[in-house]
Order: structure tokens, then sequence, then C-alpha cells
């Protein structure tokens, strides 16, 4: 019988008095938390800067070898595991989905961030002079956390996030930060929201007032993919995310994501996964 993936709460791994948000060296999170059952989701955000150790983690399905200057992003929702070896060495920050609500006047403004999108991998690589920047100002956060200085914890945290984002975002095919980079990030944004009713790029073109072929055309720039391989994509990242769950049917994982029925859901999985959606849900349970 297949074991449920447990989703984790952040009340559930923060050993502080702040159940909201949590910041800390890597080392002493991985001691306070050694019965963290894997592979498992989070209903936080929750981010990790790797400064020393090996071994590799998975975010939604994908192994990563673990290096030094290493981030990983992660929103809510998303699976993953931790398979570190030797001494490990870092910065953790979970924050609630909430956290942000009373300081930003756009309230998915953090969940709009490209190091946020469940498309484009939010795992890479800070160079020295990133790396040196971003490990200040965490020390920083660290010590606001220590003080319990709400605002000035969130307005430094939101600090680090943006400058983390700016790292980020060249990272998209090496671009600039220019109009079509910013359509991109939009994009994704809208399909994070959208993809389980709109499956055409028509659809998402509409929203975004330009036509499909410009969507295509830009896609096809900066992502290496026509706007509905990102969809179809969106869709089957869900789809595994959804058949992982012992108590969803084949059929309600169907349905959640609106397929006429279970033959074309199936068709649709094997075409994208070379597999059938029963031999991957097998796969991850062996």
């Amino acid at each position: 019988m297949m074991a449920k993936i447990p989703v984790i709460e952040q009340c559930t791994v923060s050993y502080k008095e702040n159940k909201d948000f949590l910041v800390d060296r890597l080392e002493v999170y991985l001691e306070q938390n050694k019965n963290l059952v894997f592979p498992h989701r989070h209903n936080f955000y929750h981010m990790v800067l790797f400064l020393a150790g090996g071994g590799s983690h998975e975010i939604d399905f994908k192994e990563y070898a673990v290096e030094r200057g290493q981030v990983y992003m992660m929103g809510p929702g998303q699976v993953h595991s931790w398979m570190f070896q030797g001494e490990m060495k870092g910065f953790i920050v979970n924050f609630d989905i909430d956290y942000f609500k009373t300081l930003l006047v756009q309230q998915d403004y953090v969940e709009r961030l490209g190091i946020f999108s469940s498309l484009t991998e939010s795992v890479f690589v800070l160079d020295e002079y990133q790396l040196r920047e971003i490990i200040n100002l965490f020390s920083q956060l660290l010590e606001l956390n220590d003080r319990v200085t709400t605002d000035l914890q969130r307005t430094l945290l939101l600090f680090i996030l943006l400058k983390l984002d700016q790292a980020y975002a060249p990272s998209l095919e090496g671009k600039s930060l220019d109009y079509h980079l910013v359509l991109i990030k939009n994009f994704l944004a809208l399909l994070d929201q959208h993809f389980k009713e709109l499956h055409l790029p028509k659809e998402y073109a509409e929203l975004l007032f330009v036509t499909p072929n410009h969507l295509n055309a830009v896609c096809k720039e900066y992502m290496g993919l026509q706007a509905g391989e990102v969809i179809r994509n969106r869709i089957l990242l869900e789809a595994k995310r959804l058949l992982i769950l012992p108590d969803w049917t084949i059929s309600q994982v169907s349905y959640e994501l609106n397929f006429n029925d279970n033959s074309y859901f199936t068709k649709f999985f094997k075409k994208i996964a070379g597999i059938t959606p029963e031999e991957f849900r097998r796969s991850q349970w062996k």
C-alpha cells in the first residue's frame, strides 16, 4: 500500500515562538528537525542557501546535486526530498503564505516573483560576489529574528527575495530584463493561477493583450518551448503531484484537471511523460 505524502505545516517545523516565520542556520534546523519524513509538501514558502555539504535534494520529481552557493526556492504544494551527505551548512527560511499580507498592497506580489513559479527551476547558484552579499543579508535577518522586530524582518526578507529574484532572472536563457521577460513572468504567473481551466495559448494571450503568435515566439526565445508546451508541462506537473496522493483516484485527478474522460487524460499524460498515470504512480512508490 502506498504511503501518503505528508503536508508539513510551518508550526510543526518551527521551534521558535514565531510560527509564521523562521530563519536559522541550516545545520541548526536539521538538528531540530531530525524526524522529517520525505518526500513531503509544505503549506508555506521555503528557501535554502547551501554553504557546505553534499548529497542531493529533489523538487517536484527532479533531483539536484548540492553545491556551495546554491539556492533553492519552493512555494506551497511542491513536493521535495533531502538526501544530504556530510556536514551541511547554510541558511534556511520558512514563511507563511500570509506573512506579507499586511505589508504589501498587492497581495499576490510575492507569489508572482519568478523564483516561486512552478514552471521555472528555482534552483540556481550565486557567484562569489552575490554569495557574500546574500550571506550578509541572511546573517542580518537571523539577528533581527532574535530581536523579534517583525516589520524590519519582513522588509529585509522582501529585500532578500528581490535580490534573489534579480540574480535568478538572467538564467532564463541569459536574457536581459526587458519587456519580453516581463511578458514571460506574467504568463507563468497567470498559468499558475489558471492552468486547470485555461488550456490554450490564445486564452493566455488574450489576458496578456498580445497575439498567440507573439506569445509563442517569446516563449520559444526565452524558454525554448512553444506556449502550448509550457501549458501542457504545467498541467503534467500538477497531475504528478496529485497522482502521488494515494487517496486520489486517476478519475479524480482527471476531473480536477478538467479532462473530459480518463482515456483522454491517460493519452495526454503518456504522450508527454512517456508512461501512463498508473505506471508513474507505481514508480513513485516501489
